[in-house]
């Protein structure tokens, strides 16, 4: 096959929507396909060209590896890779390539390489013409995306059970993002239960991203807190509690993931290395080292320093009423420093043992108007308010995942959830 120079071409794009049945183990059944569009320049399947009368190779970029050093270890000459790199240097920036990534060749019984494709990421490769008159053109595999469900009751912990029951670990990460301000994922007891439905899209049979959370209920102790999905399209927050409240509040429940808690707020704690009995007026994260901790709430840094017992410690205010510390880091974020503004949510530091420490954990601390509270017990008041206007599409929105919801519970039959979504 010849190309012109420089096309760029979009073959072989498969969307596929495909609702599932409520199932706790996750399973779906297609519904229906999306037809292929293969571009009209392309020769034939995936990669656009007739691979099948081609011998393949699959490799994986190599630590010091160049677009031009690969393109010469599989025979070109260095001024034909010079000359290819130049040709596609509108339509690829061959210096993006990353150690690791997978390419594949095709060579000629002759031995002469006749194309070469570059995994960008797991959906998509560029795939480049390697005789003159050089091209480059772009493929995406087919993207499978599903509606599931997921009920789970806590067991053992939250990433046991819902990887147990079918469910991706990227929906316990969204999961957790969305219940940051509302759910202490440290303190989830046994019995607590999460009911989710979600779009989760596949490539090659493997999981490559959790789209859309649509509804959760999370229950614990006899009290559910839903999370509605609802966009306002005003770019900002798109979930909700069944009062129209934002689930994003002023600050995050955590400064770090997936930690546990060591020690906690108590002004009767016997120190681990003194062995006196003395104030504790914060929580201690037992983390590894080198585990970021970020900042639970926008602020300006006050200070970054070391202070001796409390080794490495990052104080921030949030506003006139609240204001955090972070003790014992092994090192601070690159710019961290007195007067620098932070984002919630924004990397500060990382999890270390300096100071008066038995190990690598974070200790974490709050003040309210200069007091000392308990993080754990923290109350933090709703972001943003639901727009008024869209109040009543709101409510149909929450009623009807809710009521579905609560019907399967009742009556076992959870197909019934997206019987009519």
């Amino acid at each position: 096959m010849k190309y012109k120079r420089l096309v760029i071409v979009m073959a072989a794009v498969a969307s596929v929507t495909v609702f599932a049945g409520c199932r706790q183990d996750g399973a779906g059944e297609r519904a229906h396909e999306g037809k292929e569009s293969v571009a009209e320049t392309a020769d034939g399947g995936l990669w656009g060209f007739a691979a099948d009368s081609l011998e393949m190779e699959e490799s994986r970029v190599r630590r010091g590896d160049f677009f031009s050093t690969i393109l010469i270890r599989n025979g070109l000459t260095a001024q034909e890779a010079y000359n290819l790199s130049e040709a596609v240097d509108s339509a690829f920036d061959v210096r993006s390539i990353r150690v690791g990534n997978t390419y594949r060749t095709w060579t000629a019984p002759s031995g002469q390489l006749e194309y070469l494709a570059y995994d960008i990421d797991r959906i998509r490769s560029v795939v480049f013409g390697c005789r003159p008159p050089y091209g480059v053109f772009y493929t995406e595999k087919p993207v499978l995306t599903e509606t599931k469900s997921v009920d789970v009751t806590i067991e053992s912990s939250l990433w046991n059970d819902m990887t147990a029951a079918g469910a991706p670990a990227l929906l316990i990460l969204t999961l957790s993002d969305i219940y940051a301000w509302t759910v202490d994922f440290f303190g989830l007891q046994k019995g607590d239960r999460f009911s989710v439905i979600y779009d989760e899209k596949t490539c090659d049979g493997e999981v490559i991203a959790v789209d859309t959370v649509r509804y959760a209920l999370f229950s614990s102790r006899g009290e559910s807190w839903p999370a509605i999905m609802f966009d306002q399209h005003d770019g900002g927050n798109i979930y909700w509690n069944e009062k129209g409240e934002s689930m994003r509040k002023a600050f995050l429940k955590a400064p770090l993931h997936y930690s546990r808690i060591s020690s906690g707020f108590s002004y009767a704690r016997r120190h681990p290395i003194t062995r006196k009995v003395q104030p504790h007026t914060g929580v201690d994260y037992a983390a590894p080292a080198g585990t970021p901790v970020v900042t639970i709430g926008d602020g300006v840094v006050t200070s970054a320093k070391n202070e001796g017992a409390g080794g490495n410690v990052i104080r921030i205010r949030h506003n006139s009423v609240y204001s955090t510390a972070y003790l014992h880091l092994s090192k601070y974020a690159s710019g961290i420093r007195a007067g620098r503004r932070v984002k919630q949510g924004e990397v500060i530091g990382y999890v270390g043992s300096t100071g008066r420490s038995t190990g690598p954990h974070l200790d974490f601390r709050v003040w309210k108007n200069g007091t000392p509270i308990n993080p754990l017990k923290m109350e933090s008041p709703p972001a943003e308010p639901l727009k008024k206007e869209n109040a009543e599409a709101f409510r149909a929105v929450a009623e009807k995942y809710h009521t579905r919801i609560l019907r399967c519970e009742a009556s076992g039959m959870v197909e019934e959830i997206l019987e009519h979504l």
